[in-house]
């Protein structure tokens, strides 16, 4: 899928030439995972693998979307917009839509066409791509005169209130803000950032997917936020002024241990260490340490399986490959869990070497072949053609 390919597409469904084209790149996140909701530090970085949007005004108000790599077509009512449990993929967009006739924009209707190659389910984030590109087009198309933040925001409240899924801001903050070479050092709490140059000329980051296809609406992603919020509260006895685990250090929590039930604990005490290891992983990346980085990558895997609880049996079979492999510096699963890719630092001559090894090896055990992704950090939201 590209940007002529949509264009062609929406043509061919709506009979006219789109108004703007846009690109919605996916994300990774280097380290800091599961820390955005609970005001911490990430390290995420849009990629090289994006959904394209082609549209158009619309006389009638209302919203016409087709999915290009599903040959799927919704056209909402006027008014409200409710969700689809049909077409779940349209929530994505009309989400946003909605969010944005709360605050009183004033917009008409769209002819939208979209289609990408960010694999759907992979932890890359593909729902956070529909939801920012969607509100940069309805923006573009009519002069709405939002900010980059205005876009985050109101994608993020799209997926929190009208999908369902109680996600933090990174998904959209890098979708929109990414910038080429570079992964962003991202405080959830106040949104400050910056941007870290990433320089490894002899590694690539590849991406292996498990197939295993996370549903984190229906999953224990909403859960863990509660356990969260719950060991906040049980701080907030003793310290009153901690409005988030990102106001909480691994010591005061342990001094804690016993008011907490044993699980929640477990939860609290990753991700309090998780937000150190993004400062651990900045100095690392600017003293070009990837040995360390490597490292931090592994301890993050192992909290996430074994902490936090949201690994699997699949994902935990491709770390422990990347372990053994003296070429993958570092390796970890990503995203909110239960499924989706691995993250890994490797060689540049190995890489080829170890995807057919380990592609043989997760066919052998679970029966299914492991979809691979070599990417690189590149910019956010772009347009791509625009007429008017």
């Amino acid at each position: 899928m590209n940007s002529s390919i949509i264009s062609t597409a929406f043509i061919s469904v709506f009979s006219a030439r789109p108004d703007i084209v846009v690109r919605a790149p996916g994300r990774i996140n280097l380290i800091g995972e599961h820390t955005d909701y609970n005001g911490g530090l990430v390290l995420p970085a849009a990629i090289d693998k994006a959904i394209w949007f082609a549209a158009g005004r619309r006389n009638d108000g209302r919203f016409a979307l087709y999915a290009a790599d599903l040959n799927e077509h919704f056209i909402s009512e006027h008014q409200p917009l409710v969700f689809q449990k049909q077409f779940n993929w349209a929530n994505y967009l009309l989400g946003v839509f909605s969010e944005a006739r709360k605050d009183g924009l004033e917009f008409g209707g769209l002819n939208l066409a979209f289609g990408g190659n960010v694999p759907l389910g992979a932890g890359l984030s593909s729902s956070a791509a529909l939801e920012s590109g969607a509100i940069f087009v309805l923006d573009a198309i009519y002069g709405l005169g939002l900010s980059q933040m205005d876009i985050i925001r109101l994608a993020q409240r799209g997926e929190n209130n009208f999908v369902g899924m109680q996600c933090g801001i990174m998904d959209m903050f890098a979708s929109v803000m990414g910038r080429a070479d570079s992964v962003i050092k991202l405080d959830c709490r106040n949104l400050d950032y910056e941007y870290i140059p990433l320089h490894m000329p002899d590694h690539s980051l590849v991406l292996f997917d498990s197939g295993v296809k996370h549903a984190l609406v229906a999953s224990e992603y909403n859960t863990r936020r509660r356990e969260c919020e719950e060991g906040v509260a049980v701080l907030q006895r003793y310290y009153p002024d901690i409005s988030s685990l990102r106001d909480v250090s691994p010591d005061l929590l342990k001094a804690h241990e016993n008011q907490f039930r044993p699980v929640v604990y477990k939860r609290c005490l990753y991700v309090v260490e998780e937000i150190a290891r993004v400062d651990q992983a900045c100095i690392a990346l600017r003293e070009n340490d990837l040995p360390q980085l490597g490292r931090l990558m592994y301890q993050t895997h192992d909290g996430l399986d074994l902490a936090y609880e949201v690994s699997c049996p699949e994902l935990n079979f491709m770390v422990s490959a990347a372990r053994v492999n003296g070429a993958v510096i570092g390796s970890r699963m990503m995203g909110g869990g239960f499924g989706g890719c691995t993250i890994n630092l490797v060689k540049n001559e190995a890489v080829s070497a170890f995807t057919q090894t380990l592609d043989a090896d997760y066919q052998r055990v679970f029966g299914r072949k492991m979809n691979s992704y070599v990417v690189r950090p590149s910019n956010g939201i772009e347009v791509v053609d625009q007429k008017i």
